[in-house]
């Protein structure tokens, strides 16, 4: 299950609510020329009743005439109406959608690193993209027809009824069937709908991560393992959508008939009425004609309703971004600045949610400035203490502070100008180098961003220099290169403290060497915790803490730690002769 909630309906109705006041004038625009649509819709009808019950009483043919004109003046503007309606529909439409995809690009970028990745791509992406597709299609279509087609049921009925109360009561009957049908579905529709979309969120997640990783499924032989999880995640997406097919097929079933009962009624009874002289033939034949045309706003308000609660769903998806976890200040609010830039680690235990403890009670103390290297066998908890240092995730127990405040109570862009974690995952954004370089510093001149390369080892060969445009559909970087680019990043950003995991794993030997030298030389100063793989960076470093199962076994600097033998000694005579 995604760590990521689900709106209330209660919520979704704000939040729906509050879109629609955003763009009021532009939404009660909408509603009034829709409105005055139908009504005009409603003079086809009437007038033509009035056409049978002239002839009858003897009309001319001048009269007749002036009756058809005035009918065919109203369906012309029932028709310049309408598609003004529309128009103004569709611009309300993507502007809220628009403002609905910014709205959650900014909750998703809000949200804590470790709440982002636990939630994992599929649910992320479907969110962004089906989810809030579907939000924009209803704000622009489903919204205002919903709306509109309820107003054009009522004033049919009024119609009917004024024709007369007893072929209208005939309308009422079906009017009865759609409201029973449309409860009975509603009560039941809008959890089968959120299961939906989970389960395709899900299934989004499992193709994506096979497909992420083929080079791994395929020099493991973990083919079958993956395809198990493959058809297990389609057939979890096929039974959620089967549940939603059953209760649509329910749902029309029990709306046709609602169509049928009125119009079975409506001409044999009328026909016996205008018998016995209780309407007029041209009476009957307003209300015969008033039943069908009540048909077309039910059938839309029943497959707008269908659609509204698939829709409403991924509103809720979309909105449930809103409450999302965020870390909870315990420290005076969170609104305290750091004193300094001194980072202490205190008494830290931490577990992955259902796991156990992987860090026990770390102590660590960090000067500012220095270059502390973090080392030990596989397994030991180097990266979890990697995310802890970075404020990505928030230890169980204890305390990871600077300056006196906890790290993770710090709101996501001052974290980010205090300490940034680089690990080996890098992305390339879509566009030109000096736009994915200007993500970290967007003031940056041309020399800053020159200046940033050279720092870490770049070869200037790109065709247009700054200006080349990089992507799948341009020009590729291979992962050493794209590892450069997020270290060019890092240095543009000029953080306090930077937290190295596996920065430079892409890069040869000789190459990361000088990167890491380049780059404590260009971030002299600042404070640099690596989790070192290749000890040479532990070599480097002012000091060396060895983590073996999630307890700090040693610290000092590396000089220190091999006369004193140990753990660390082990594990350097053992990277030496590897």
């Amino acid at each position: 299950m995604s760590p990521l909630p689900i709106a209330s309906p209660r919520q979704v109705r704000r939040a729906a609510v509050a879109l629609v006041r955003s763009d009021g004038r532009a939404f009660a625009a909408v509603l009034a020329l829709n409105a005055a649509a139908a009504l005009l819709g409603l003079a086809g009808p009437w007038l033509l009743g009035r056409i049978i019950d002239r002839v009858a009483e003897g009309a001319t043919a001048g009269d007749v005439d002036r009756f058809g004109l005035l009918l065919l003046g109203c369906a012309l503007a029932q028709v310049v109406l309408g598609r003004q309606a529309r128009y103004l529909a569709h611009r309300f439409g993507e502007r809220s959608a628009a403002k609905v995809r910014e709205q959650l690009l900014d909750r998703v970028l809000a949200l804590p690193a470790g709440t982002a990745e636990r939630a994992g791509t599929g649910d992320l992406t479907a969110r962004g993209t089906a989810d809030a597709t579907a939000v924009g299609e209803t704000l622009r279509d489903a919204a205002p027809e919903l709306l509109v087609a309820c107003a054009q049921i009522l004033f049919i009925l009024g119609a009917i009824l004024t024709v007369s109360p007893l072929l209208g009561s005939c309308g009422l009957l079906g009017v009865l069937g759609t409201v029973l049908a449309s409860r009975w579905y509603l009560r039941r529709s809008r959890p089968a709908y959120l299961a939906d979309r989970a389960a395709s969120a899900g299934l989004a997640g499992t193709l994506s991560a096979t497909a992420g990783g083929a080079r791994t499924v395929d020099a493991l032989g973990l083919g079958p393992q993956r395809l198990a999880a493959g058809r297990a995640a389609v057939a979890e997406a096929h039974r959620t959508r089967m549940r939603t097919l059953y209760l649509r097929l329910r749902f029309f079933a029990a709306i046709d008939l609602s169509y049928a009962v009125p119009a079975a009624l409506v001409l044999p009874l009328g026909a016996v009425l205008v018998a016995h002289g209780a309407v007029t033939p041209g009476a009957a034949v307003a209300a015969a004609l008033y039943l069908q045309r009540l048909v077309d706003p039910l059938g839309s308000v029943v497959v707008l309703l269908e659609g509204l609660q698939s829709s409403t769903a991924a509103y809720a998806r979309v909105e449930g971004l809103a409450p999302a976890p965020v870390p909870v200040p315990t420290q005076g609010g969170g609104a305290h600045e750091p004193a300094d830039d001194r980072i202490r680690v205190s008494g830290v235990r931490y577990a992955y949610p259902d796991g156990p403890d992987v860090l026990h009670g770390l102590d660590l103390d960090l000067t500012p400035g220095e270059r502390l290297a973090v080392v030990g066998p596989s397994g030991s908890g180097k990266t979890t203490l990697g995310r802890l240092l970075a404020g990505v995730e928030r230890p169980r127990s204890g305390a990871v502070t600077v300056g006196g405040v906890p790290l993770a109570d710090l709101p996501p862009e001052r974290l980010r100008r205090q300490v940034v974690l680089v690990t080996q995952e890098h992305h390339v954004f879509l566009g030109t180098l000096r736009d994915n370089l200007g993500i970290a510093a967007p003031g940056a001149d041309d020399a800053a961003l020159t200046a940033a390369l050279d720092a870490v080892g770049w070869q200037h060969d790109l065709p247009d220099g700054l200006d080349t445009e990089l992507g799948p559909a341009a020009t590729r970087l291979d992962g050493a290169r794209a590892q450069q680019l997020a270290l060019a990043r890092v240095i543009l950003a000029d953080p306090h403290t930077l937290v190295l995991d596996e920065a430079t794993a892409l890069l040869d030997p000789a190459t990361a060497r000088h990167t890491e030298r380049a780059l404590a030389a260009a971030l002299s100063g600042r404070t640099v915790i690596a989790i070192a793989h290749r000890l040479h960076t532990a070599h480097d470093a002012d000091r060396v803490a060895v983590l073996d199962r999630g307890r700090l076994t040693a610290l000092g600097p590396h000089e220190d730690l091999l006369a004193a033998g140990g753990p660390y000694a082990d594990l350097w005579h053992t990277w030496r002769t590897a």
